[in-house]
């Protein structure tokens, strides 16, 4: 695929997504990386931009030089970001009872803490992605083991192997202490985070390394 077709592609799949306007972000593209710059209207449409980006044959990094830049409407105090952000981790289902912190200054949110499981601390991004006045969300929050290390290792190759987006016998798991290195090959750029998302389920994994190659 040539760079401007992957370009041209690109820049379809962020027009067709309805949940971010993208008439204001600009799409390059090098030897299969995309670099997406411009502004958008939220943190939120920033996120999703980079996602749909991520999700388009052929795309094997994207490069985020995104600007936020709110609707004076959508403007809101420090004071008043970090009220928002505390009453939705306290109210989350999945992060009640977890100790996070949220500093924000200037509209940029700081979470730290420790969770037991890295989708809680995904999570907690995600749940202040929609929060007016977000700028940007730096995620510190670390993850504590629960399990010896010895039982990950299976558990992330039998969750590959359940995978039916992913040919797991490409994709190799070793495990060093708490971390999970992942080597091998996958077909795109979305079949690579799939497989670092199934490590990151597995109990005690506090480091995902991606050693994997994409090959089209």
């Amino acid at each position: 695929m040539t760079d401007d077709q992957l370009q041209s592609d690109v820049r379809v799949e962020l027009a067709w997504n309805h949940e971010l306007d993208a008439r204001h972000i600009v799409v390059s593209a090098e030897d299969g990386a995309v670099t997406l710059s411009g502004f958008v209207p939220s943190y939120f449409e920033k996120t999703r931009a980079v996602e749909t980006a991520e999700h388009v044959y052929g795309v094997k990094a994207v490069a985020d030089e995104i600007d936020v830049r709110l609707h004076a409407a959508h403007e809101k105090e420090d004071a008043e970001i970090a009220k928002s952000v505390a009453h939705i981790l306290a109210w989350s289902t999945v992060l009640a009872d977890q100790r996070i912190k949220a500093t924000v200054s200037n509209g940029h949110v700081t979470l730290t803490g420790e969770v037991g499981w890295d989708y809680q601390r995904q999570e907690a991004s995600r749940a202040i992605e929609r929060v007016l006045g977000v700028k940007s969300v730096a995620n510190r929050i670390t993850v504590k083991p629960r399990v010896p290390a010895s039982e990950v290792e299976k558990h992330i190759t039998n969750a590959l192997a359940r995978n039916a987006a992913l040919d797991a016998r490409q994709i190799h798991v070793t495990t060093l202490g708490n971390k999970a290195v992942l080597t091998g090959h996958v077909h795109s750029l979305t079949e690579d985070r799939i497989a670092k998302n199934a490590a990151w389920q597995a109990k005690g994994i506090a480091e995902v390394e991606d050693r994997l190659v994409i090959q089209p």
